[in-house]
């Protein structure tokens, strides 16, 4: 296997881990633990359950480390297709990274906030403490962690149009589904409502593209465009 053919078979791999940590972090494991606007509840829920707030933190954190990944993959890539612009995408990536790493802070601190709060009966400066590492870690890991995100990957997307590494209208998918969670994200900054139609048609995308690489491969052109 050339190095062309090793960049984007890890590609490939990048790809998948990325949607399935990030499915299962933010949906499975998130979604039982926290109960909206009942901060009582989320933290009692957590108290009793602190393996899977421990499990949630740690692939948040593995997460993370695949945004990296999946971000240097991108750009070696991509690079000939606009050096500067990947690694700018391949900056934001790194720094969408670091904004879920240090938004776990958050999650821990509202770990140990609920396991006292339940012991001493949820007194109301525990409640206090607990929203607000709830929703700083929220703002931190999830709005602007998106909002970088999406920034990135536009202009990722926008070089994958003019490679051939994955079928055009693939390519495209990405590039046009991004652009309505860049519009939610914006609307979570503003305090308003987002609704889940602006999310769902990208959801599948990273694991879709993720089985393409690994199953179909691409085509030789893009190995003899990464060594050169």
């Amino acid at each position: 296997m050339n190095s062309g053919q090793k960049t984007t078979r890890g590609l490939g791999i990048a790809f998948l881990l990325q949607g399935i940590t990030s499915l299962v972090s933010g949906a499975a494991l998130s979604g039982s633990l926290i109960v909206d606007g009942d901060i009582v509840a989320t933290m009692t829920r957590i108290a009793n359950q602190p393996a899977l707030m421990r499990t949630n933190i740690l692939l948040d954190v593995i997460t993370a480390m695949g945004i990296v990944f999946l971000g240097v993959m991108l750009f070696l890539t991509l690079r000939k297709h606009g050096e500067t612009m990947a690694l700018v995408a391949m900056g934001l990536y790194i720094l969408e990274a670091a904004l879920l790493a240090v938004s776990r802070m958050g999650s821990i601190a509202l770990l140990h906030i609920s396991q006292e709060s339940v012991t001493a009966g949820h007194p109301a400066h525990l409640q206090t403490l607990a929203k607000l590492a709830l929703e700083s870690a929220h703002f931190v890991g999830s709005t602007l962690h998106m909002l970088v995100f999406c920034v990135g990957a536009i202009l990722f997307y926008i070089l994958l149009t003019k490679s051939t590494v994955i079928p055009r209208a693939m390519s495209l998918w990405g590039l046009v589904t991004v652009f309505p969670m860049l519009v939610g994200t914006l609307l979570l900054m503003f305090g308003a409502e987002a609704p889940i139609f602006l999310y769902v048609a990208y959801v599948p995308f990273e694991f879709v593209v993720g089985v393409w690489i690994l199953i179909k491969g691409v085509n030789e052109r893009d190995y003899e465009s990464i060594e050169k």
